[in-house]
């Protein structure tokens, strides 16, 4: 059975395709589009500041790794009871609680810095509570798109959501890593406070869908019954498994740009000249003398291809969208293989724009093929499986930092992007088991 709601005749009634903007025609997943539009501000200034931070901190591409691992732990090993917490109680009271609980991890960190006792290992406890936050709340976050929009209107949902988040990457991560440049790092930490705790005021008032299921088995037995489920699902299984090699060789990138914009890409504000007499322009340059300031726009730009991407996908109709998955896969690899074997700034920036395009494509399609492919009453441990990937991923990121240390780190983020680019190619050419869904 579908999970109840109070838009469920109507979503029902609605046609297929009905424009890129569609699921903001429904007053709920508005409430959802505005808290998940706090918490993804706040994260994305998070990953600047506390990358950033730490390198400060440390000067290690090991400790890098190690704050990402922190993450990690928790998704990898909550993540899957988040996916039964999921599918046994109302999402929205999830949603809610965490929200609550990365503010007081903000907060935390905020005060830490402003009385001067603050260290890597605080960075580290931080990053292990993020961890679990995401690994309860995000199976409940996914799942609830589709209470609150249902079949129709779920690809273009997931897709507002994926090109919400890819505008967000294009500014906020800049804004973090200038205000650093300008100001200070615990600005940045009370700010995100702010972010999430008005995200918790949306998320109080989204509507009461589905319900608190009671069961006779015990937490257990739903796990091992919804990895079995899974293993019977040939299409879930593919795109689980492709998505885990997607995550593990494509995203360390993310977390070792420190080591790129301090080490590799430097700025020589001198060569525009009289550019950089101008007041405003002249400071903004400036600023780019600043590592913090050079990977915040980094990630940044990647958001304006990653912006056009995901539009794309809230326009295009129900057809091919396996094929489109792998396409989008691919762009990012070798994007990522040609971004990691430039040692000009300028250079990095074109190739982040097709990078963040082909990651908002494989984002919101792999999501959209996930719960289209699943039923509903399994969603959430569905989802709770996608979730441990990303906490795979943190763990891979720490051996590629390793990696990073003994052979250089644009030898280790390119290997990796190659490795994809040759996995992508036999999903694309050798097996039709994920190019021909819709």
């Amino acid at each position: 059975m579908k999970a109840a709601s109070h838009a469920e005749t109507d979503r029902a009634n609605r046609p297929q395709h009905q424009g890129t903007f569609a699921a903001l025609k429904l007053p709920a997943y508005r409430i959802f589009f505005g808290a998940l539009l706090m918490q993804m501000t706040a994260m994305n200034m998070q990953m600047v500041a506390r990358s950033w931070f730490m390198y400060e901190l440390t000067g290690s591409a090991v400790m890098l790794g190690a704050v990402g691992l922190g993450s990690a732990l928790p998704i990898l090993t909550v993540s899957l009871f988040g996916g039964v917490l999921a599918d046994r109680i109302r999402k929205k009271s999830i949603l809610v609680a965490g929200q609550f609980a990365s503010a007081l991890v903000a907060l935390g960190i905020a005060v830490s810095i402003s009385v001067g006792a603050i260290g890597w290992i605080h960075l580290f406890v931080a990053s292990l509570c993020q961890g679990l936050v995401l690994a309860l709340m995000m199976p409940a976050r996914q799942a609830l798109i589709y209470e609150l929009v249902g079949d129709n209107t779920l690809m273009n949902a997931i897709a507002l959501n994926a090109a919400a988040m890819n505008f967000i990457r294009l500014t906020a991560p800049a804004f973090a890593g200038f205000f650093i440049a300008f100001w200070d790092i615990e600005g940045v930490y009370y700010i995100m406070t702010v972010l999430y705790a008005i995200g918790f005021m949306f998320a109080v008032r989204l509507p009461r869908t589905g319900t608190d299921r009671r069961r006779e088995s015990t937490t257990i037995q739903e796990l091992t019954e919804g990895l079995r489920y899974i293993r019977h699902n040939a299409n879930v299984l593919a795109i689980l498994v492709l998505t885990l090699f997607a995550t593990v060789l494509c995203m360390p990138y993310l977390f070792l740009l420190p080591i790129f914009t301090r080490d590799i890409f430097l700025v020589d504000v001198s060569i525009f000249g009289r550019l950089a007499s101008w007041p405003l322009i002249g400071s903004l340059l400036l600023a780019l003398g600043e590592s913090s300031a050079r990977q915040g726009l980094l990630i940044s730009v990647s958001g304006l291809g990653a912006l056009a991407g995901s539009l794309f996908v809230a326009s295009m109709s129900s057809r091919k969208r396996g094929l489109i998955f792998l396409l989008s896969l691919l762009l990012a690899a070798v994007s990522l293989l040609a971004f990691s074997a430039t040692r000009s700034y300028l250079l990095a920036l074109i190739f982040f724009i097709t990078l963040g395009l082909g990651l908002a494509g494989r984002l919101a399609l792999s999501n959209t093929l996930l719960l289209s492919n699943t039923d509903d009453i399994h969603q959430g441990r569905v989802m709770s499986v996608y979730m441990m990937n990303w906490g795979i991923t943190l763990v891979g990121v720490f051996f590629v930092s390793i990696l990073a240390d003994r052979v250089g780190v644009q030898l280790a983020v390119g290997g990796s992007a190659g490795l994809l680019a040759v996995i992508t190619l036999y999903y694309l050419f050798l097996t039709s088991r994920i190019r021909s869904l819709d």
